[in-house]
């Protein structure tokens, strides 16, 4: 898997103390929980996975998947016994923040007692469909925020990854503000989390330079990471995104670079 990034997180402790970054190389399910559903179709093989820049548990990416995992292990210890909602962004756009979202949701995954929902929040620029190989038919978030009639089993797709769904973004926006700051939003998130303990939820915002969407969505989450584009994103400019999040929220910077 020569194109999966490389990945370092820090956590709350070395973010406050601007100290050294280290290099990084659970709730019980409900007896009806989306953990016991398999999928549709068949699951996608480990070539198909590495093709998408998806994780998967074969030797070939175990660097990798080891790295989502120590996020994942990290955050849920922050979360106290909870499923919880985690907002991924990234500080400029093209820095990873959809890549390290949707690994990071497939790391939960991974765990059979645990399920996880990718949630598409980057309305100008919408790609997990594209990455996860997901034909939106019945439409995705924004659609569904506009015409709840439609219901939010129709917008919950398979991704041919065990245990781990997306919901799309939809028809495309250019300001989601007013959406994400909606009762509407904000219903949504909390009956998808209540209604299964197992399920563990992953917003996928757009980056944090340019737009105040970040920020919004930051009040809908438990945990904030933020995704830094090693050699891309200026230490200053890292230190003027993460002011914009409230400190007990901010779980960690992942620094991402390409290979």
């Amino acid at each position: 898997m020569s194109k999966h990034d490389e990945n370092v997180f820090t956590n709350r402790r070395d973010l406050k103390a601007d100290a050294g970054v280290r290099q990084i190389d659970e709730t019980p399910s409900t007896g009806h929980s989306i953990a016991l559903m398999t999928e549709v179709g068949r699951a996608l093989a480990p070539a198909q996975l590495e093709q998408r820049r998806l994780i998967h548990r074969e030797d070939s990416v175990r660097r990798q998947s080891d790295a989502f995992r120590e996020i994942r292990t990290r955050l849920l210890e922050l979360s106290g016994g909870q499923n919880f909602i985690t907002l991924v962004v990234s500080v400029s756009p093209d820095s990873g923040g959809s890549f390290v979202a949707r690994n990071l949701a497939a790391a939960f995954a991974f765990d059979e007692a645990k399920t996880s929902l990718l949630i598409d929040c980057n309305l100008r620029y919408p790609n997990q469909h594209k990455a996860l190989g997901v034909e939106p038919e019945k439409g995705g978030l924004i659609d569904y925020l506009e015409h709840p009639i439609r219901g939010l089993k129709s917008i919950i797709y398979q991704t041919g990854i065990p245990r781990l769904r997306l919901v799309p973004a939809g028809t495309s926006r250019e300001n989601g503000g007013e959406f994400f700051s909606s009762f509407r939003m904000r219903a949504m998130l909390d009956s998808l989390r209540c209604r299964y303990t197992d399920r563990y939820l992953f917003l996928d915002g757009p980056a944090i330079k340019g737009s105040p969407d970040a920020r919004i969505l930051s009040d809908l989450a438990d945990f904030v990471v933020v995704v830094v584009g090693y050699g891309r994103d200026t230490p200053a400019a890292v230190n003027q995104a993460v002011a914009n999040f409230d400190t007990s929220k901010l779980a960690g910077v992942v620094f991402n670079q390409s290979a």
